[in-house]
């Protein structure tokens, strides 16, 4: 048997003729003593004062449940038994009890925490740090899209958080969760700031997350994420795991939001977003070729009588800026929109025929409204199979009457329209600035623009996605 020849990467190179260019760092690079003259390294006078402001909160909730009926309905045989008609069973009330952590935001008593902490509670107490007194609170305001709550104890001179400004943060400073895991009360755990601007996690309507490896379980939902100067630039929310245990990836909402949403509970008791009325979706690789400016949030639907089609704006408008502030993608205009106040008169520079453009629009307030993120599934016409959307294909395809467009009713497999990401059921409702309401208009408009890559808009499900077509 012969012995394999072991080769280093160098002299493998060398053989095939190749070369390796290898740069090293200094070989003789001094060390310092990262505690000179028996100094111990600390940073427990900053972390004292921000644990004075962390409280620990525990909530009930009653649940009617009736044990007896839920122990049968768990039974194959007692189902089949009662044949899905189930005998009157006394309802039997119990309590349900969880624990959270909140930051004091003011002296006389208001605190921040997750929505998801107080949502629901029947009874919520606080405990302060070093204090065995418990105090009850009520909710003062709540925002299931931010996933905050502010709540109220009656107490005086309390200890304050001291906000810091999330903008300013890095990957890879040095970061304090605080909060109350397990029931342990007062916790500390020491990590990095892991990324920024975190978004599509997919726990709340409006994300920009601060992601952190310092150790997040539960009960520190709530709790405050904190600088190595003690500063709040975060409010835990979430962990990211498959077991439930910390796996070094946790979620925290910037300190900016937090202020912003907080004082507008505090002050109103309620949240009032800024509305366009767009949908919006990302830059594709494909559709970055059609745009001078790489980032920005696409317009790929306006609604009527909207805001934004009031100020003129189109679909394909790519946004750049609100009020100077760049957006990079739909989900800084989302966030940037919905912070500012209804009624507003903000400027929207945007591109568009790769000419950049300014126009003012004034924002309504949001209601039961809101600035979609619809997710871009295409691919980087030949295939296609289309009908008109005449009274009984609407029927037969259960779309409303005043739905407009051509139907995409088959997509071959392998062919072009399938690798551009067309799929059954879509709908095309506009090739670059055409309307497309008949098989006519499509004609027309794929003639027009016959010499260069179109953008497609098609109504996917009731969202809009864009496609970009050679």
């Amino acid at each position: 048997m012969k012995k394999p020849i072991i080769l280093s990467l160098f002299t493998a190179l060398s053989l095939f003729g190749a070369s390796i260019d290898l740069t090293h760092m200094p070989k003789n690079s001094p060390r310092v003593d990262a505690t000179p003259n028996n100094v111990i390294l600390s940073y427990n006078t900053s972390i004292k004062e921000a644990k004075k402001s962390v409280v620990n909160i525990s909530t009930t909730k009653k649940m009617k449940q009736n044990d007896q009926l839920n122990e049968l309905m768990q039974n194959p045989f007692f189902r089949d038994f009662f044949g899905g008609r189930l005998p009157d069973l006394k309802q039997q009330e119990r309590k349900s009890h969880s624990l959270g952590s909140g930051v004091i935001v003011s002296s006389d008593g208001y605190i921040v925490t997750n929505n998801h902490v107080v949502e629901g509670a029947d009874e919520i107490i606080i405990t302060l740090a070093n204090d065995e007194k418990e105090y009850k609170a009520k909710i003062i305001g709540e925002d299931s899209k931010t996933d905050l709550a502010v709540i109220k104890i009656e107490a005086k001179e309390l200890h304050v958080a001291s906000f810091g400004d999330s903008s300013t943060l890095q990957e890879g400073d040095v970061v304090f969760a605080i909060g109350n895991p397990f029931g342990m009360g007062g916790t500390i755990t020491q990590g990095i700031i892991s990324a920024l601007n975190k978004n599509n996690v997919g726990l709340n309507q409006y994300e920009n997350f601060i992601q952190t490896d310092a150790s997040i379980n539960p009960g520190n939902s709530g709790g405050a994420l904190v600088d190595s100067r003690g500063a709040l630039i975060g409010i835990n929310s979430a962990i990211l795991s498959r077991s439930g245990g910390n796996h070094g990836i946790g979620f925290a909402i910037p300190s900016n939001m937090v202020q912003k949403i907080a004082t507008s509970l505090i002050e109103s008791g309620k949240i009032e977003r800024g509305f366009m009325g767009v949908s919006i979706s990302d830059l594709t690789h494909d559709l970055k070729e059609l745009y001078e400016s790489k980032n920005g949030a696409l317009i790929l639907m306006i609604e009527k009588d909207s805001p934004a089609e009031k100020a003129g704006l189109q679909i394909s408008d790519l946004i750049l800026e609100v009020d100077g502030i760049k957006i990079k993608n739909s989900n800084e205009l989302k966030n940037t929109i919905a912070s500012i106040n209804p009624g507003k008169m903000v400027t929207i520079t945007y591109e568009r025929d790769k000419k950049v453009k300014t126009t003012k629009v004034k924002l309504e307030k949001m209601d039961s409204k809101s600035v979609i993120e619809s997710k871009n599934e295409a691919n980087p016409v030949e295939g296609l199979t289309l009908m008109e959307l005449n009274p009984k294909v609407k029927q037969q395809f259960q779309l409303s009457r005043d739905t407009e467009g051509v139907l995409v009713s088959e997509v071959k497999e392998g062919s072009m329209a399938e690798k551009i990401g067309f799929k059954e059921g879509d709908i095309i409702i506009q090739i670059e600035q055409k309307r497309i309401a008949s098989l006519k208009d499509l004609t027309t408009a794929l003639t027009t623009y016959k010499n260069s890559k179109k953008r497609v808009i098609i109504n996917r499900q009731n969202f809009r996605a864009i496609l970009v077509m050679p």
